[in-house]
């Protein structure tokens, strides 16, 4: 099981290629050679990086959907949209599809951010903005913990 942790600034070079963090590539492991697919976050203007059997598990979730509900539909369109499998290159590097930046508003620095079993890449200014805002983290630590607890029959 993954637990990826930690926040890595970075820079895209002129091809749109990243270097995977050290850092992160440790956590990775053996996961690193299986490689990755990369996508559109559902909720914030970033993107994610699915090792491999990760997204396999999500992709089994999106394939139990309903075809036959528009609303299911809709939603398996819009989130397969743009997932795109990648790979380290021989210098362990990762290359960003151009629709994707777009999508994410990247420029030249970019931040991975280790998200337990996937990693958000962010630019960095929007990581910083996407932060920054107030948020009473107390009130929401209560809110979805103890929902989380009430779900699990604790």
């Amino acid at each position: 099981m993954l637990n990826l942790l930690g926040e890595y600034p970075s820079t895209l070079d002129a091809k749109s290629r990243v270097l995977l963090p050290a850092a992160l590539k440790k956590q990775l492991g053996g996961e690193v050679a299986k490689g990755f697919v990369v996508n559109r976050d559902v909720f914030s203007q970033c993107l994610v990086l699915y090792p491999m059997d990760e997204w396999n598990k999500t992709s089994a979730e999106v394939r139990r959907l309903n075809r036959f509900d528009p609303d299911s539909v809709e939603f398996i369109r819009r989130f397969l949209n743009g997932a795109t499998p990648v790979e380290l290159d021989a210098n362990g590097r990762l290359l960003i599809p151009k629709q994707l930046m777009d999508y994410a508003r990247m420029g030249k620095d970019i931040v991975f951010s280790g998200m337990g079993d996937r990693i958000e890449v962010w630019d960095e200014a929007q990581h910083k903005r996407a932060l920054g805002g107030k948020v009473d983290f107390k009130s929401l630590a209560a809110k979805v913990m103890v929902g989380d607890r009430k779900a699990n029959g604790s």
